[in-house]
């Protein structure tokens, strides 16, 4: 299925599913033909469970407003395809308040608001530059070294180490969890799913400890002891509480740095926007939400239908799966102009799907919008060209859209 072309392959027979089709940056055209030929796709087989395609922008938009019609509750299914697989089986049992729904996911939520309020994300402006411009002033200039590693990982893990003030030394630990929380065995990072459970268990244990520490401690400002003195979040039980942390973590490390690395791809891709931002850096400001929108960090998200519900001509039927493909509805033409580009002064730049909509809308898109352009800020006083010099090697996920490895040379001005 890798190496054909999608539009000979019967309708019914498409999986989008597939992560592999990601992996190899081959999935553009399959969405290509769903929107044309058929926007709301059922998949009876998949190595998940068979579910709905949504692929158009409204039909997405749509079905994330309807709350009360469409579940995330992780008994239910969860908020990505394979929630059950990865989450609820092989020794983990991890529920997370992205997979509830009101009230509960509303009170979880609100628990964590105040971190990511307009006035606090403000506030950290000043520390997001400094960590920026240590990492900068400290990478190879003229040798090849991978953007992944030494920036996009670098520089969102330090700022999720302030955010929950996780001890420092230990910060990639905050990486590497996140990364096993998302993929399955076999695919790079664990081989098995007990090892995959372990390493869980120990993000679970580590921060068990530091849960006690800032109850004997009092409230704080950090994200941790935030969760600690919430009414909504201070009696989570265990599986909530491991829940809860794989979601901050991989909404504050995952996405983020793949849209940092994404950035340099795009621009490296289109050299005459390229141009343009060195001729106007103060174009950073709309590029920031043009990243988001190219890159689309989240490819999915999931939900199940709790009552029939008729779009696109078809009958979703009550108990059935339906994934809602952003890295779609992001390329939709009938909405976006010329979607496939990547322009710098996109009109209407914020007209994008990646961070959901509604009531499950990224509680975080502040911290990374400010993250893109603080270190897109720092990145254009320094350099030139963040010039790409090989092939990247992407994540093989369908649901973090995102690199393992890009080669790069650094050319100052």
């Amino acid at each position: 299925m890798l190496d054909i072309d999608p539009y000979t392959i019967p309708l019914e027979e498409i999986n989008v599913s597939d992560p592999r089709l990601y992996q190899n940056n081959t999935i553009g055209p399959y969405f290509e033909r769903l929107r044309a030929e058929c926007p709301v796709h059922f998949c009876a087989k998949s190595e998940y469970e068979p579910f709905w395609s949504i692929t158009k922008y409204d039909d997405i938009v749509a079905i994330n407003s309807a709350d009360k019609l469409f579940s995330c509750d992780y008994e239910l299914g969860g908020h990505i395809l394979g929630y059950q697989k990865l989450f609820r089986c092989h020794g983990v049992d991890a529920r997370m308040f992205q997979s509830t729904d009101a009230p509960k996911h509303t009170g979880q939520r609100k628990a964590l608001a105040p971190v990511v309020a307009r006035a606090s994300v403000k506030e950290m402006e000043e520390m997001f530059r400094e960590l920026c411009a240590a990492i900068l002033d400290n990478l190879p200039v003229g040798e090849t070294f991978n953007w992944v590693d030494f920036f996009s990982i670098e520089l969102t893990t330090q700022v999720l180490a302030k955010l929950f003030d996780f001890p420092w030394e230990e910060r990639r630990l905050l990486t590497r969890w996140s990364d096993v929380a998302v993929t399955e065995p076999g695919f790079g990072i664990v081989n098995s799913w007990e090892e995959r459970s372990e390493e869980l268990g120990s993000c679970f244990q580590k921060f068990a400890t530091l849960w006690q520490d800032r109850i004997n401690a009092g409230p704080a400002g950090d994200l941790l002891s935030m969760m600690v003195f919430s009414e909504a979040t201070k009696d989570l039980s265990p599986e909530e509480f491991l829940g809860n942390l794989i979601n901050v973590i991989v909404g504050g490390n995952d996405t983020t740095r793949n849209s940092l690395t994404g950035g340099v791809v795009a621009l490296n891709q289109c050299p005459d926007q390229y141009e343009k931002l060195r001729e106007n850096p103060d174009l950073i400001d709309s590029m920031v939400p043009e990243i988001i929108r190219w890159q689309t960090p989240i490819s999915h998200m999931a939900r199940t239908a709790l009552d029939d519900y008729e779009i696109g001509g078809k009958t979703i039927r009550a108990g059935e799966r339906l994934a809602l493909w952003y890295i779609s509805g992001n390329r939709d033409e009938e909405v976006i102009k010329d979607p496939e580009s990547f322009v710098l002064d996109r009109e209407n730049a914020r007209q994008h799907l990646s961070f959901g909509f509604g009531a499950h809308h990224c509680l975080g898109y502040r911290v990374a919008e400010l993250q893109l352009k603080v270190a897109w800020q720092e990145i254009m006083q320094r350099f030139r060209f963040v010039e790409v010099v090989g092939e990247p090697k992407r994540v093989c996920s369908n649901v973090i859209h995102g690199y393992k490895e890009l080669p790069v040379c650094l050319h100052p001005w």
